[in-house]
């Protein structure tokens, strides 16, 4: 414990602001333009550092949450320094804070950084001029919204600076002073409209490609690798059918969404927020499955004037299809209110790109932009009269995020489903096989004793549950609960629970609530051993070892039972550093191999291989050896396990006195020699359960069914008239005498 607090307190960060100045004082100024080798004093708000080379300035830096938001996963900002020169090219980038877990716990962030420095050398002013797309980096396959939201902070960061006109370099978004004919969307004019007639004008956009001429665009941009996967195996294949439309507008909105959708929909949106439908069908989804996790949507973006932004859950409702007559039935609907942060002028062109991802390998993913261009049709504008003004770049297009009288409002909406429900039905499959698997495994417990009287099927029972755990529970599914869980769930208890997020993973919510049931009837037993993929991984290659003839290493009862008390104290030293940073709670429980061995499937840097490694070599010699002395998931639920209400377990009397055979064989030592189990170790593996019914090895039941043979013998028609039987009784065996007493134990 004393080591790891010290642990704690060295690695703790130093500030305590994340200001710009504290940021610097860890970063030299090389590191974001390549020859600088002092900074200036601070400026402005939001605050720049210059940055020179000896007498001469050559660029600055300023820290991305400054100008723009950039929360990824973990609801948390994540915090680049970024180096821009007086023309608005960046040159240098640096991650200094984030907490995303994917990142911390799973892809390396050398290889997530090393995407996000594809943006150095862009040229953001043409950007920020209108006169170039957003430009796109590498998508890495298992983070790819933690990036695209990294990514989306710098450019944005950058173009609203560039606008600024900050950086003293003559900005090229700037015109002479013009008269503009100013259009405003008419808010007068409402019909309804049928679908054809709203296709027809362009009120609704659309974008349809084929299977085939995705692959030929991944072809045509160098990455045949992801031309060869295609969704489908016929090219003419519908890949997307996009539509899109401001639904803001009130003769759109009213036509797509109903009278009633669209006076929802006004009553939610704030004055000035716009929002959009977007619907789709065909083998590829606009909606992805990023914001399943994250909120974010990564497959669409909302572009215009070199400015982007991305949707997040809370700007989301789903609709089920569209009001308008003549709509097709599409599988996915919807309806997308424009993020605060972003001011989008309807009077003005605009896209959305969707972006289309094609994996290619284990961890390889290709990505090409499609973009969707929308310009509100004149009938739907109306023009006032000219007036002088300057026109001038657009400056500010950041606001606070959405308030939570917006998100209560949203959350008013009668017919809105709620982001956890929509997860759960994508999920039925899983969720059905999951919720079979704990009912056969509730039988299996409350049926045990008959099941236990047949060991050669009990024995097929077990090891083909734990090869269903391993399989298809912890490497197909993901489901390996961590002790990560416990300390999120008592954070969320301090900080503000909310139950739609642990209803966001179904099959982490159902084993949680199993484990939660399980806790009551028979401890900790019931996921330790049967529901814990790693703990499966660590019997089953001890069951081929034992098999191999490798020796198993029985430690002394006094050495095991000091040992037990380890991974409490691991525990305990992880809930105390959750107190202080959820966080780096999340990093230091890599005391656990879960992510290594089960989640990434060996498929990471070659220290956490090795560690991993390590403990299921050890587990080779000493069977569940992690499971015994080091796991904190473990040791946190031997804890509400105490509170059990039931005893199955049975036990003779003479269990421990004087027979040991139980204590000897039970698989973790979970037994004392006493006799009594120690159900806080216990696995529920139900060997003694085997043995305690086992009229061959169990001395107490070899004794029971002796005397059954000899009563049996002497009321046989055949003994009868000639005389008392003596039975001949063999123990190891040698004959015994009848009148010598049934030896009862077999140690």
């Amino acid at each position: 414990m004393a080591v790891l607090a010290l642990l704690v307190i060295w690695s703790a960060p130093t500030h305590a602001a994340g200001s710009l100045k504290d940021y610097l004082a860890g970063t030299k100024p090389g590191e974001l333009i390549q020859g600088g080798d002092r900074y200036g004093e601070i400026e402005g708000v939001p605050p720049l550092a210059p940055i020179y080379s000896g007498s001469r300035k050559i660029g600055y830096a300023y820290l991305n949450t400054d100008f723009s938001n950039a929360v990824g996963y973990s609801g948390k900002p994540i915090r680049i320094l970024v180096g821009i020169d007086p023309a608005g090219i960046i040159r240098g980038i640096k991650l200094v804070e984030h907490k995303e877990p994917i990142v911390l716990i799973g892809i390396p962030q050398a290889k997530v950084v090393a995407a996000l420095n594809s943006l150095i050398g862009k040229d953001l002013s043409r950007v920020a001029a209108g006169a170039e797309q957003l430009p796109q980096v590498v998508i890495v396959s298992g983070a790819t919204v933690t990036v695209l939201v990294m990514s989306d902070s710098v450019v944005r960061s950058a173009v609203k600076l560039i606008r600024s006109n900050r950086l003293g370099a003559t900005s090229s978004t700037a015109t002479p002073v013009a008269q503009t004919l100013v259009k405003k969307p008419d808010l007068s004019k409402s019909e309804i409209r049928d679908w054809t007639s709203l296709l027809g004008d362009g009120s609704i956009r659309s974008l349809r490609l084929t299977v085939g001429e995705v692959s030929d665009a991944f072809a045509q941009a160098g990455r045949p690798e992801a031309s060869a996967k295609a969704e489908t195996t016929n090219p003419g294949d519908r890949f997307i059918e996009l539509y899109v439309a401001p639904v803001s507008v009130p003769t759109i909105g009213r036509s797509l969404l109903g009278d009633a959708g669209y006076e929802r929909l006004q009553k939610k949106l704030k004055p000035g927020q716009q929002a959009i439908v977007v619907a789709g069908d065909g083998a590829y989804s606009f909606k992805g499955s990023g914001y399943v996790r994250g909120g974010i949507f990564d497959r669409i973006e909302l572009l215009q004037d070199g400015q982007g932004v991305r949707f997040r859950d809370r700007n989301h409702t789903r609709l089920g299809d569209l009001a308008a007559k003549g709509a097709p039935s599409l599988r996915e609907i919807a309806l997308l209110s424009v993020p605060d942060e972003f001011s989008l002028d309807l009077t003005e062109p605009w896209e959305l790109q969707l972006l289309v991802q094609r994996s290619y390998g284990a961890r390889d993913k290709a990505v090409l932009p499609f973009n969707v261009g929308y310009t509100l049709p004149d009938r739907y504008l109306s023009v006032e009269q000219p007036i002088q003004e300057a026109v001038k770049p657009s400056l500010d297009r950041t606001a606070p995020t959405i308030s939570t009288s917006a998100e209560a409002s949203a959350a008013a909406i009668p017919d809105e489903e709620p982001l956890w429900m929509k997860i759960w039905r994508l999920d039925t499959v899983s969720v059905v096989i999951t919720a079979a698997a704990l009912l056969v495994l509730t039988a299996i417990f409350f049926f045990q004793n008959w099941l236990l009287r047949r060991p050669r099927l009990f024995a097929w029972v077990r090891r083909g549950f734990l090869v269903f755990t391993l399989v298809w529970l912890g490497w197909y599914a993901n489901a390996q609960l961590s002790v990560v869980n416990v300390l999120t769930f008592i954070n969320s208890l301090i900080t503000g629970f909310s139950w739609e997020f642990f209803l966001s993973a179904p099959l982490i919510f159902l084993l949680w609530a199993a484990v939660a049931a399980g806790l009551l009837f028979w401890g900790r037993g019931p996921f330790c051993g049967w529901l814990c993929p790693f703990g499966a991984l660590q019997e089953l290659t001890n069951n081929l070892a034992q098999w191999l003839k490798v020796p198993q290493i029985t430690l002394p009862f006094g050495l095991h039972e000091r040992l037990w008390p380890i991974k409490y104290v691991i525990f305990l030293g992880l809930f105390g550093l959750s107190l202080y940073s959820v966080g780096l709670a999340e990093t230091y429980a890599e005391v656990e191999p879960f992510k290594t061995a089960i989640i990434l499937k060996f498929a990471r840097e070659w220290p956490f291989v090795i560690f991993a490694l390590a403990i299921l070599v050890a587990g080779l010699f000493i069977e569940r050896f992690y499971c015994r002395y080091l796991c904190p998931l473990g040791a946190a639920l031997a804890i509400p396990g105490r509170i059990r209400m039931f005893e199955w377990l049975k036990r003779y009397p003479d269990c421990g006195s004087p027979c040991q055979r139980c204590a000897k064989e039970c698989p973790v030592q979970a037994i004392h020699p006493e006799g009594q189990i120690n159900v806080n170790e216990c696995i529920y593996c139900m060997h003694c359960q085997e043995l305690y019914h086992d009229d061959h090895r169990c001395p107490h039941m070899i004794q029971v069914r002796l005397k059954r043979e000899k009563f049996e013998a002497l009321s046989s028609p055949s003994s009868r008239g000639k005389g008392p039987v003596k039975p001949v009784i063999a123990f190891k065996g040698k004959p015994i005498e009848q009148s010598s007493p049934v030896p009862s134990s077999t140690t």
